[in-house]
């Protein structure tokens, strides 16, 4: 039985459309989530994201006298509130500093995000022993919502038509998600898939960011001291594909959308109501904007509290 359903989820997953929004994990719209902190009823925290991107490259990648080097910067409240033993909402309130530098000139905005609210129910949570071994699977699916609460410049759009509409705080537009979080651990080994398709709206500017798909999958273990300490390392991949954005309805925009996949590394350490953790997110392989984009390697920092 318990394969039956690993073999389900990993179907599902698999067979979700391939296709995205911004410039994969850079700028605005991303929600990479990861392993949750330990929890039983509430948590709070921040995280702290750092992303680069290289834009106005030349039709085959290279740079130019006209490319910029963009630096994304979040720091983000969040939050997980479990209602019973069915239910999970998410939230999240981004705080976010964008900085450009290139010879024709530097730029730097920040302010307010795009807050986001998400929903889960959980489908299945079963425990059952392997030998003398523990092992435990839950399934959590649901749904979100983005509000355009961060600043939409349309200037910046005219501004850059061989680059990416991606140095923006906000989207100006409402937009959906459909989740799901499946974990399956055996004794300490576990493994941890997550699955966020984003769905956009057209903003009134008239312009709309493609869908997007993000999808990761994390092997971690936990070694856990003294009953209050755990350590878990994790490693894993993070694959994120977008579609071409569109203006007016039905203009493609051609410097934009993509796909990248990246090899996931980190840490998460739990001591009694305190959690904190980290992961270094190295691009293995990436097409973005039609090549006219190049995107870094990134870091995510987190501290929460559960109460």
């Amino acid at each position: 039985m318990m394969k039956k359903y690993f073999l389900l989820i990993l179907i599902t997953l698999s067979c979700l459309p391939a296709i995205a929004c911004d410039i994969c994990g850079c700028g605005v719209g991303s929600y990479y989530l990861g392993i949750l902190p330990e929890y039983n009823k509430r948590f709070v925290g921040l995280r702290y994201q750092h992303k680069t991107l290289m834009t106005h490259l030349g039709p085959l990648g290279e740079r130019t006298p006209n490319t910029a080097d963009e630096t994304y910067q979040s720091i983000e409240l969040w939050g997980g509130w479990n209602i019973g033993n069915k239910f999970r909402v998410l939230a999240f309130i981004p705080y976010n500093f964008n900085d450009r530098k290139a010879q024709t000139g530097n730029g730097y905005k920040d302010g307010l995000g795009d807050i986001a609210l998400m929903g889960y129910y959980n489908a299945f949570n079963h425990r059952s022993t392997v030998g003398e071994k523990l092992l435990v699977q839950s399934l959590w699916v649901g749904a979100g919502v983005k509000a355009p609460t961060g600043k939409y410049e349309p200037n910046e759009r005219l501004q850059v038509s061989e680059s990416p509409n991606n140095f923006q705080l906000g989207t100006s537009s409402t937009d959906f998600t459909l989740n799901a979080a499946y974990d399956i651990r055996l004794m300490d080994l576990g493994l941890n898939l997550n699955a966020n398709y984003k769905i956009n709206t057209e903003n009134k500017y008239a312009y709309r960011y493609g869908n997007k798909l993000t999808l990761n999958g994390l092997l971690y273990y936990k070694w856990r001291f003294f009953n209050k300490l755990s350590i878990g390392p994790n490693a894993g991949l993070l694959y994120e594909t977008s579609q071409n954005d569109v203006e007016s309805g039905k203009y493609t925009v051609d410097v934009s959308g993509g796909y990248a996949l990246s090899l996931v590394g980190g840490i998460e350490a739990n001591f009694g109501r305190f959690s904190a953790g980290a992961n270094y997110q190295n691009i293995a392989s990436q097409h973005l904007a039609n090549n006219r984009a190049i995107a870094g390697d990134r870091l995510m920092v987190h501290f929460s509290v559960a109460f």
